[in-house]
């Protein structure tokens, strides 16, 4: 092989040895649903009090009465495809989640359904 051919396969490489290191580290950041108990479904209603808006999830925190929920959403490409883009949560908005309520976490829950307004989107 010449050297430029060695030099190109080298790059390659290092190129494919970046992307799974890009994926590992967003996988080991993802925690697993079984955190969530789908067998007890949770209603939430409350006045957003900050957007997180990245990758692995959309996250809020929501304040409903004398609780502040953190509530896990959708990863922001799928919120946008169905059809609420980035932007359209904001601090000061009524909403109402329905989704799980974290195992061990008092105040976390996975949002299966937003309300915002008249419009409601399904998350997964």
């Amino acid at each position: 092989m010449s050297k430029q051919g060695l030099m190109h396969a080298a790059m390659v490489a290092a190129a494919m040895a970046t992307v799974l290191t890009v994926d590992a580290s967003e996988a080991s950041a993802h925690h697993g649903w079984s955190e969530y108990n789908n067998q007890q479904s949770l209603t939430v209603t409350g006045e957003i009090q900050q957007v997180s808006s990245g990758n692995p999830h959309t996250t809020i925190r929501l304040k409903s009465g004398n609780k502040v929920w953190t509530a896990i959403l959708a990863p922001p490409s799928r919120m946008e495809r169905r059809g609420l883009p980035q932007g359209a949560l904001k601090a000061g908005q009524t909403v109402r989640l329905v989704g799980y309520p974290h195992r061990s976490a008092a105040n976390e829950m996975r949002a299966e359904r937003i309300t915002l307004g008249d419009r409601t989107v399904e998350l997964r």
